[in-house]
């Protein structure tokens, strides 16, 4: 695989699996650069079918050799979805068409020159990073971001600015099939966020050491003079001290931490906290996200605007002008009193905390739980147990079906998948109503029959669900 600067003039680039978040990134930023762009996907879903479709860039539906022939690439970007056994990963190859994957052209192509901003941890990236990338842009910065979601100040999940800082979600999934490696190494950090570090993706990594052992990776590569923000309050963060040679500055709720949080304070409008700094009061904040949990993003984000010159006020400003993101506890309508939120929870911790989030923000309501296990690795046999304590923060739960079932019938074994009906029987037994419907149509009749005024329904997935957020709120109204 050739280095991108070897490579004579690229004039038309081509992705395999175009409809990932950041594959869907980098195609807008290509674009934007002025390359032609096309690429292929199976099954792309909103938001990021509607927003390829906004950007007109050609999306081939399903992998064949034909497309790269009809197409006549200079560069493939190969996406972390596709086995060395795609049909197009294969022609690739076939026909010696320069490739490589998706974290090295970001590199290569946007990030190189700029002072690299990494957002690692495995919960809470996306708003983070989005958090990070809207404080630089509020203080005039003119950023360059992206970020696997939508964040609702740029209406897009990349920005390519003028200003010296680039912000980039750093997730720790391997790259391709030729590289097995994270895809936040090649993002080369000259400041890294590691926000927590929890295990996850069983379909990859094998315990937590292995998740660990990648993030040391990432801390080791940052070079002196450089910096790294770690989570102060996290056993696993702590662990990787001794690995760094960069710059370490802890934040957290202990009063060890370099900077740390104090009197949090939650309103129906958000958050507010008071930061220090080094022993001494730094600034009252407020923030517009809810939740403990975003206390700790916030003052991550407010340390490393303050390292980049950020002022006080130019960060309570971001703060305070901060619209959130799609998919992240994102209101999608209220019919009859009862109100439905989608969310991108998709770990039995990110569940619980979304949980914890609705209970706070709608005090006194109803909670439904209703998740789709999307992701090969949020079905797996390890995070059963984690899921009935994570479920146990609701009072109504409906699991809809495991996606990638088919994949652990032919490639895993069924023995790796997690018992839905276990989960519904211990879920039942601790008097928490619980159920598993497959279809979509009849998941919407169930919670429109059973609603009342009230209620807070909380749609979690990493995919589309089925559209069952719609399809519950048509149903409210009465509508078929």
């Amino acid at each position: 695989m050739p280095h991108l600067t070897e490579l004579p003039e690229i004039k038309r680039v081509y992705l395999i699996g175009i409809g990932g978040t950041a594959m869907a990134s980098l195609a807008g930023m290509l674009q934007q650069r002025g390359y032609e762009v096309a690429g292929s996907d199976e099954h792309v879903y909103p938001p990021m079918s509607t927003y390829l479709e906004r950007l007109r860039i050609p999306v081939l539906e399903g992998y064949t050799k034909q497309h790269l022939e009809t197409f006549r690439p200079d560069l493939v970007v190969i996406g972390n979805v596709a086995a060395s056994t795609n049909a197009e990963a294969a022609a690739t190859v076939e026909l010696d068409l320069p490739y490589t994957s998706m974290p090295s052209a970001i590199y290569e192509l946007f990030i190189r020159g700029k002072h690299s901003i990494v957002v690692t941890g495995t919960h809470g990236k996306t708003t983070t990073t989005s958090l990070m990338a809207w404080l630089l842009e509020a203080a005039g910065r003119d950023v360059s971001m992206v970020v696997g979601g939508i964040p609702l100040n740029f209406n897009q999940n990349f920005k390519l600015g003028g200003g010296p800082e680039f912000v980039i979600e750093g997730d720790e999934y391997n790259t391709s099939f030729f590289d097995k490696g994270p895809k936040f190494l090649h993002y080369r950090a000259n400041t890294l966020l590691v926000n927590n570090i929890e295990f996850d993706h069983a379909d990859i990594y094998s315990d937590l050491g292995a998740i660990v052992h990648a993030f040391r990776l990432a801390v080791e590569r940052v070079a002196p003079g450089d910096l790294i923000v770690a989570n102060g309050d996290d056993e696993n963060v702590r662990g990787l001290r001794s690995h760094s040679v960069a710059r370490w500055v802890t934040f957290g709720f202990s009063r060890t931490c370099d900077a740390f949080a104090t009197d949090a304070e939650e309103h129906p409008e958000g958050t507010e906290f008071t930061a220090w700094w080094e022993g001494r009061e730094w600034a009252r904040f407020r923030t517009t996200l809810s939740g403990t949990h975003n206390v700790l993003n916030a003052l991550a984000d407010a340390v490393i605007a303050r390292q980049r010159g950020v002022s006080d006020e130019q960060i309570q400003k971001g703060f305070e002008t901060f619209q959130g993101i799609k998919r992240r506890m994102e209101v999608r309508g209220v019919e009859r009193g009862v109100t439905v939120i989608d969310d991108f929870a998709h770990h039995p911790t990110a569940i619980a905390t979304t949980l914890a989030g609705a209970r706070k923000r709608y005090p006194g309501r109803r909670v439904w739980a209703l998740f789709e296990p999307r992701s090969i690795s949020s079905s797996r046999k390890e995070f059963e147990p984690g899921y009935i304590d994570a479920f146990r923060g609701a009072d109504r739960v409906i699991i809809g079906p495991i996606f990638h079932r088919d994949r652990y019938e032919t490639r895993y074994g069924l023995d790796k998948m997690m018992s839905v009906p276990a989960i519904v029987e211990h879920l039942d037994s601790a008097n928490i109503p619980a159920v598993q419907i497959d279809d979509f149509d009849a998941i919407a009749k169930r919670v429109a029959s059973e609603a009342r005024e009230g209620d807070v329904v909380l749609v979690m997935s990493s995919g589309a669900f089925g559209g069952v957020h719609e399809k519950i709120l048509k149903e409210l109204k009465g509508e078929r």
